[in-house]
């Protein structure tokens, strides 16, 4: 008897957590991934990530935040109407010179897990950043 209980509520258990909607289900990203390419170092960079309210209700966003402390995201305060769409500005401080990858989560009430989105690029010197320009003018206009 122990085991057919047990079974029952594992079932119900896992019926309940599939359930659960996921952020896919409600809002879509105009992008999941951004690439700001090469970047001179010193100087930020900044992304809007536009999420649409693909549900039939009102989305909030709890809360925004990143990998680390570089990336900044900034908090949507109004809630996304059913049709709608949203700014996620979201700025990377470009102070070490190196090749990045960060992630930023976005936390939707009523929603278990985060939305992942990603920032990516290079950050260049100024030295190399100038010349990859200078490089770059010269292929174009061959």
């Amino acid at each position: 008897m122990k085991k057919i209980f047990l079974f029952a509520a594992a079932f119900t258990f896992s019926l309940a957590v599939m359930a659960q909607p996921k952020a896919d289900d409600v809002v879509k990203f105009n992008v999941e991934k951004y690439d700001f390419g090469k970047i001179k170092v010193g100087t930020p960079v900044t992304y809007s990530f536009e999420i649409k309210n693909i549900g039939t209700t009102p989305i909030v966003v709890e809360n925004s935040w990143a990998s680390c402390g570089c990336t900044t995201p900034e908090k949507i305060v109004d809630p996304i109407m059913p049709g709608s769409t949203a700014q996620l500005k979201v700025q990377y401080n470009a102070a070490a010179v190196s090749p990045f990858t960060k992630d930023v989560y976005v936390q939707f009430t009523g929603i278990a897990q985060p939305k992942t989105v990603q920032i990516t690029g290079e950050v260049l010197s100024a030295e190399a950043y100038d010349q990859w320009v200078k490089d770059k003018g010269a292929k174009t206009k061959e």
